[in-house]
């Protein structure tokens, strides 16, 4: 075999896929430099034809290194094998404790395979049988001699129990980007007490759930990042959107802070009031100075009881993180070596630099403890205002490259290469994430436990979970550092683990799950998601049969379907063709504007007159949409889709983009705040009575009937 088809069965061993079927429906090689990047990122030496060769050969040798799998992740009831491995002739013996501390035999199957000589020593297989596990998290262990291995072992349900419950009956929610969300009480950016009178304000015009953008932490001090998308980390909560005032302890600042807190509500309000862009930095500055005095403010046992509770609960994770924090503020731009990496907790320096830190790190804990307590009043609100799931949290693909999680979680994550997408209809020159993803092989290592805490964050306070780009959970695009989106390669996920962690720690929270699929995947992933139990997503715009239009009828029924999302623009721009203007004024066209104007139109159209066809009136005038918009929500309520998504910025009339993607300040990305079709700033105490929102509210709701 030659160099090449050497590397290319090298990476196929790694999981690594050397072709790809683009949106344009043609294969297309991955080249070798690629795959080589990559392969370096997995470190597997792959640069010369001699390491190839070398690299090639060891892959048979590589489990049999081992005496456990790195880690087992099985369904409900299944009948499944593992092998064992120990010096050839030795005895051993392999148990389990379940996650109830009880000791479970597991039965050695008779079945021989003959030995292997690896590392110059002759070694044997022994073939053990899988034990009937209840759901959970349980540890394989495996004994020879004085050797002693264990591996995580979790047992996951073959469906999401959820999926069957909501498929009773058609429900619809509000989808909401919380932070350009606020009330007269916001300091001007949306935060978790707007998000409980959001969910009061959805369940009044009969609404089951409301989602949001992802709330996980950023930077502990500004500059503040703009995107929700790109988190320090995805385990933690972002303190910007707290609600100074509803922490217990506010009532009894000192008199002349407590004028000083008035004094900043007083200003924040006014500018609720415009409509100009969000300013995070400004009102994060002003909430942290505020929030140092709270904390300060002495705990009664009751509340003191309850913060030490809740750091003993997060332990080693939430030391981490705000000891990073602690660091970040510290350090700030500087190259400091303490944020490299996490240092091991007995390296020279660490106890001295964690005495130094003690009070921020308490003070970071400390955050996170009103956070969680700010979400938890949210979701309760919500489940007593009537809606049946509540929030739906929003999981973010990944996170930034220098932030709290790359630090503390180490080589789980690749370094070298980052996460992206590859050309599609919507992004032509592909998408570069800057996320470091997710290592495969180090996630089976260290039993998948990172990625189990990002998902049960997610669910902690929630009645849903929508997970951004889900297709990363079955291959995920990798981009070598310094090349461009186009030339990556997917790289594959063990999705039966994954898929399964999330729908077990789904079914825990009571939980449903929703994928975001859309974008380029292959065929049997959306009937495999459909069959664990996990919803889709459909997008009225994006639904078609060649060039044509889907009908509604025809959508799948365990879905979110609705009639935009927030990369495109709410409806009313949409129609008007607002992403295509916006798009050629940032250069982003491969075509003149006239031919894009020209096909965005024919395709419009087309949707137009599908709802036509269904006896849904369209407005002639386009300076007045709010029929038209009203026809698109009642044609998708048509669908046999059991969750129907409701824009909060179609229902006030909005126009702008909150997010323009293969931008970052080329335009204002996330920055926008909620107003009507005047560009006049919608306060969420105006909700209430806002015809439009009833009326767009009223064409998803299923008639009383189905209801009761």
């Amino acid at each position: 075999m030659t160099s090449t088809e050497n590397l290319r069965e090298l990476a196929g061993h790694h999981g690594i896929s050397t072709t790809y079927v683009g949106w344009d429906g043609d294969e297309h090689d991955v080249s070798d430099r690629t795959l080589q990047r990559i392969l370096a990122a997995l470190d597997v030496p792959a640069a010369t034809p001699e390491q190839i060769s070398a690299s090639l050969a060891d892959v048979p040798d590589r489990p049999w290194r081992q005496m456990l799998p790195p880690s087992l992740v099985v369904t409900e009831n299944e009948q499944r094998t593992f092998p064992v491995h120990v010096p050839h002739g030795d005895p051993v013996s392999v148990w389990v404790v379940d996650e109830d501390g009880r000791e479970v035999a597991v039965e050695q199957l008779d079945i021989w395979v003959d030995p292997r000589l690896v590392d110059d020593r002759l070694v044997g297989r022994a073939t053990f049988a899988v034990p009937r596990l209840p759901l959970g998290w349980h540890t394989l262990h495996a004994r020879s001699n004085d050797v002693e291995s264990t591996a995580t072992l979790v047992v996951t349900p073959v469906r999401l129990a959820t999926a069957d419950r909501i498929l009773q009956q058609q429900r619809w929610g509000l989808a909401a980007q919380l932070y350009s969300v606020r009330s007269r009480r916001s300091w001007g950016i949306g935060d978790f007490a707007d998000l409980a009178d959001l969910a009061a304000v959805t369940g009044g015009h009969g609404g089951d759930f409301v989602l949001v953008n992802p709330v996980h932490a950023a930077e502990p001090v500004p500059p503040h990042e703009p995107s929700p998308y790109l988190p320090s980390s995805r385990r933690f909560v972002d303190p910007l959107y707290v609600r100074v005032e509803n922490i217990p302890e506010t009532a009894y600042l000192p008199r002349k802070h407590r004028a000083k807190l008035d004094e900043s509500a007083a200003r924040f309000t006014k500018v609720n009031k415009k409509a100009a862009q969000l300013d995070r930095d400004t009102t994060y500055r002003a909430k942290l100075d505020m929030l140092e005095h709270v904390y300060r403010v002495p705990r009664g046992p009751a509340r003191q009881a309850r913060f030490d509770a809740f750091c003993a609960q997060g332990g080693a994770a939430l030391d981490d993180f705000a000891l990073w924090c602690a660091l970040a503020e510290k350090f700030g731009s500087r190259k400091s070596q303490w944020l490299t990496r996490a240092p091991s907790p007995d390296a020279p320096g660490v106890g001295e630099l964690q005495e130094k830190l003690a009070g921020r790190i308490d003070f970071y804990r400390w955050l996170q403890w009103v956070c969680d307590e700010q979400l938890t009043d949210a979701q309760d609100s919500a489940r007593a205002a009537g809606l049946d799931i509540g929030i739906v949290h929003d999981l973010a693909v990944g996170v930034r490259r220098d932030g709290a999680d790359a630090w503390t979680l180490g080589d789980v994550l690749a370094s070298g290469v980052t996460g992206g997408a590859p050309a599609d209809d919507f992004n032509r020159n592909g998408q570069n994430w800057n996320q470091p993803p997710w290592r495969p092989d180090r996630l089976a290592e260290v039993g998948y436990l990172p990625y189990r805490d990002v998902v049960r964050s997610a669910l902690r306070h929630a009645g849903g979970v929508r997970v951004d780009h889900i297709l990363g959970l079955f291959r995920t695009w990798w981009v070598p550092e310094g090349f461009s989106p186009a030339d990556g390669a997917y790289v594959r996920s063990d999705h039966e683990a994954l898929i399964g962690i999330l729908a077990l720690e789904a079914q825990r929270a009571d939980a449903v799950v929703i994928g975001e699929d859309l974008g380029v995947f292959e065929e049997w992933v959306q009937e495999y998601l459909a069959r664990r139990g996990i919803a889709g997503t459909s997008i009225l715009w994006f639904e078609k049969d060649g060039d044509t239009p889907r009908s509604p009828e025809t959508y799948r029924r365990l879905c979110l379907t609705s009639v935009t999302t927030h990369d495109l623009p709410p409806t009313s721009g949409y129609l008007a063709a607002e992403h295509i203007t916006l798009r050629s004024a940032l250069g982003l066209l491969e075509r003149d504007l006239e031919t894009e104007l020209a096909d965005e139109a024919v395709a419009r159209d087309a949707v137009l007159r599908l709802a036509r066809e269904h006896g849904f009136p369209v407005s002639e005038d386009d300076s007045d949409d709010a029929v038209t918009v009203q026809s698109l929500h009642r044609l998708i309520a048509t669908s046999p889709s059991v969750l129907l998504g409701l824009s909060l910025a179609d229902a006030v009339g909005e126009r702008r983009s909150q997010n323009q993607p293969g931008t970052v300040d080329e335009y204002p990305n996330w920055r926008i705040p909620l107003a009507d079709e005047h560009g006049k700033a919608v306060l969420l105490e105006d909700l209430a009575g806002n015809e439009r929102f009833a009326a767009l509210a009223a064409a998803l709701s299923p008639p009383a009937t189905a209801r009761d």
